[in-house]
């Protein structure tokens, strides 16, 4: 399809090539030749009258008008990726549709897994696509590249619009035949315990346990720092240590683990799992779909019951 003058598909093209700053690559990414690849990137130097791309020693690189295209070009995809998928009828039973998260380990293992077992029955056509959060998260949504972002409040993007998912309390957990669990876990006993932390991404993020145990003035004995939640149970087991855990994750993975699990002993703030997605999204009936499974599993009875949260330590 053309619009004045230009294959609108090339637009596409030209978003991975800025992307990719590879002809190969690109090619790769959209499942075409080399060849063809550079004949799109051919065509869209003809239609723009600028070099777009240019070769500097061995890596391309986009010219200054290029980088002034990309942001204009991918709010266009944005705003067409939108009119498609924005729809007044969306079935979840005969959709073919893929969603694109952003979302920790500890959602991936306590929500989206047991979401994703009930709509292999229910959806069966819906795929979930899931990657580890980073630095550039909230700009992903920004720009169109996700679906959803789940994060805590912290780390939303305040440009884009955010809704709370749930709200999450922290528990201690340990191995359920560490001494400590046969009593009751005292401030002194988890304070002079050797305990397992969690850093994330290449900045080495502290998660909000452990960067809010900081900010009390609580400074654990930090014997191990994991980078990542679900490896957590592998580093307290068969061993006196205690960590800080998510109360959903903390239950999921005790039916896995030999896990004992006690509340923490002094007033600890609760933590606000968020939901973000792009704006021109907001109308995306899927999109209202899929955030609405996501609240529905968060808030599961056997996960939010409080009155039997620590009947594993017993």
């Amino acid at each position: 399809m053309r619009f004045k003058g230009l294959d609108l598909n090339l637009l596409v093209a030209f978003n991975v090539l800025m992307e990719t700053r590879s002809v190969s690559r690109a090619a790769e990414k959209l499942h075409l030749s080399q060849p063809a690849m550079s004949a799109a990137l051919g065509r869209l130097r003809e239609y723009f009258g600028d070099d777009l791309l240019v070769l500097t020693g061995k890596r391309m690189l986009p010219t200054a008008y290029a980088e002034t295209l990309v942001p204009m070009v991918q709010e266009t995809l944005r705003q067409v990726d939108a009119l498609i998928t924005t729809s007044t009828v969306f079935d979840p039973a005969t959709s073919q549709r893929t969603f694109r998260l952003i979302a920790s380990d500890y959602i991936t293992a306590a929500v989206i897994a047991p979401l994703s077992r009930r709509l292999s029955l229910e959806a069966p056509g819906i795929q979930l696509e899931s990657v580890l959060p980073s630095d550039g998260s909230a700009d992903l949504i920004a720009q169109g590249a996700f679906d959803l972002l789940i994060t805590p409040e912290d780390f939303i993007n305040p440009g884009q619009p955010a809704e709370l998912l749930f709200e999450e309390r922290h528990v201690i957990v340990g191995w359920d035949r560490n001494s400590v669990f046969a009593g009751d876990v005292t401030e002194a006993v988890f304070m002079a315990a050797g305990q397992v932390g969690v850093q994330m991404g290449n900045q080495r993020t502290s998660a909000f346990a452990d960067r809010t145990m900081e900010q009390m003035g609580r400074f654990r004995r930090m014997e191990v720092t994991a980078s990542s939640f679900t490896v957590v149970p592998w580093l307290v087991i068969e061993t006196n240590r205690l960590a800080v855990m998510h109360e959903r994750l903390a239950r999921r993975m005790a039916t896995m683990f030999p896990l004992a699990i006690a509340p923490i002993p002094f007033d600890f703030p609760i933590m606000r799992e968020m939901l973000q997605f792009n704006r021109t999204r907001s109308n995306d009936e899927g999109l209202k779909w899929l955030r609405n499974q996501l609240r529905q599993e968060s808030a599961l009875p056997e996960i939010n019951n409080h009155s039997d949260t620590f009947q594993s330590k017993q």
